[in-house]
């Protein structure tokens, strides 16, 4: 296949889109200085526009908000077109039950769309605790706390439990969300190399010391790489150490461990021993919002004390209610998880055996293809979507240039079929991506 050749633009080629990009600078900073009530002086916007003048130079498209016209599950309608869908994270394939369905019509009914404030004042409903002790129960907590987002559910327990003082030791893959709530607490941050456990050891070795607090941040389940984390060592080195070990287990729930209760059950560790477990109502339990799950006195404190919690509108009644409805679906069909595993398994090994690189992951609900530059993975993403098959880009600077990647999230409802179709097409797409020159 032509992937081996490489990719990218040619050095004359390159030459011309760096001189055009320097024209366009030069623009902006013109512009900037005559426009003192513009924009064009946050520096944000005006390496965007770049991006977009680049993307426009190479005649890429973008590939980003596409929209679906009907419910995401394994296919879905995009441009009027029937594809097969890998851009979800409807891991269960839960999101058109009709359980679900049921359980958020009957709430919206009772209830109304919306909880209508925030919890702490007028925004409380009874189906927000049956959630919240369905997901204590799950993690062997004492409480739990559902936010009305995931994102904001990182930020705001992060920035609210550290502070100037404490230090922060994470994986380097850690998400966005937990960078931001890392940097809004103002704690010190110190990353390590990416599931290398022995760093992370000399990493909270070499700060433990002088901070006040202490706090391990991983991830259960790593959506960039869809690897997990040697739990057991990092619960090890958090105790060592006298540092909490938060869990962000968003992508893992439903997805990892037999019965995909999440990554303690892969790794044999009971959940009771973990200080905070982190997790969103958006990927399995096919809803909207975040979680924590930790003792009761750290959830009461959050409950009339985080800001992102008691100053939001509470959790929409309906997706509270089909999250705990998908909970019950979770647990009284495992065999939903087996055909996700079977399924992320077979592509990936599918996907390995075409020469394929799908680095580290383990085969449980995400499968990246790396691809090595931005570009190419913007055109393969675009010439798969021709080919009837939806995969988005995951492009610098969420991941190193050379390691840009098609990332697919894999379900129990796709087909054997659907995963077979979708690795040829992949083949062809990668085949007939010629190298990139510039447009006009």
């Amino acid at each position: 296949m032509s992937r081996g050749l490489g990719f990218g633009l040619s050095n004359t080629a390159r030459l011309a889109l760096v001189q055009r990009l320097a024209r366009r600078r030069e623009g902006q900073e013109a512009q900037a200085a005559s426009d003192q009530r513009g924009f064009g002086a946050i520096q944000g916007l005006r390496d965007y526009g770049l991006m977009r003048e680049a993307m426009g130079a190479l005649a890429i498209e973008s590939p980003f908000f596409r929209a679906h016209e009907g419910r995401a599950g394994a296919h879905s309608l995009i441009g009027n077109r029937d594809t097969i869908n890998f851009g979800s994270y409807d891991y269960l394939g839960l999101n058109g039950d009709a359980r679900l369905h049921q359980a958020a019509g009957a709430a919206m009914a009772r209830y109304g769309i919306s909880a209508s404030a925030s919890r702490l004042v007028s925004g409380e409903r009874p189906i927000h605790a049956e959630l919240e002790r369905r997901l204590a129960a799950h993690y062997g907590q004492q409480a739990a706390l559902a936010f009305v987002s995931g994102h904001a559910t990182n930020v705001t327990v992060i920035g609210h439990l550290m502070g100037p003082r404490d230090v922060i030791v994470h994986d380097a893959a850690i998400h966005n969300s937990c960078v931001e709530g890392a940097r809004l607490s103002g704690a010190r941050r110190v990353s390590f190399a990416h599931n290398d456990i022995r760093a992370a050891e000399r990493e909270m070795a070499a700060v433990r010391r002088s901070a006040g607090r202490a706090l391990l941040l991983v991830e259960g389940h790593y959506s960039m790489d869809g690897d997990v984390p040697d739990l057991a060592g990092l619960l090890r080195i958090a105790r060592q150490h006298d540092a909490w070990l938060m869990v962000d287990d968003a992508h893992g729930l439903g997805v990892v461990g037999a019965t995909g209760r999440g990554v303690f059950e892969a790794a044999g560790v009971d959940p009771a021993e973990i200080d905070i477990w982190m997790g969103t109502l958006s990927k399995t339990l096919c809803a909207c919002g975040g979680y924590i799950a930790a003792r009761g006195d750290l959830v009461d404190w959050l409950r009339h004390t985080v800001p992102g919690f008691v100053y939001s509108v509470g959790l929409p009644p309906a997706l509270a209610a089909a999250a705990a409805t998908a909970m019950d679906v979770m647990q009284a069909e495992p065999w939903r998880v087996a055909k996700l595993q079977a399924n992320a398994t077979l592509f990936r090994d599918l996907c390995r055996a075409r020469g394929f690189d799908t680095g580290t992951s383990q085969g449980l609900g995400i499968v990246p293809v790396v691809l090595g530059s931005s570009v190419r993975a913007i055109r393969v993403s675009a010439a798969l979507l021709d080919l009837g098959v939806n995969a988005l880009p995951i492009v610098f600077p969420a991941v190193p240039e050379k390691l840009a990647r098609l990332r697919f999230f894999l379900s129990a409802e796709h087909s054997e079929q659907d995963v077979r179709d979708a690795v040829t097409a992949l083949v062809t797409a990668t085949d007939g991506v010629a190298p990139a020159d510039l447009a006009g």
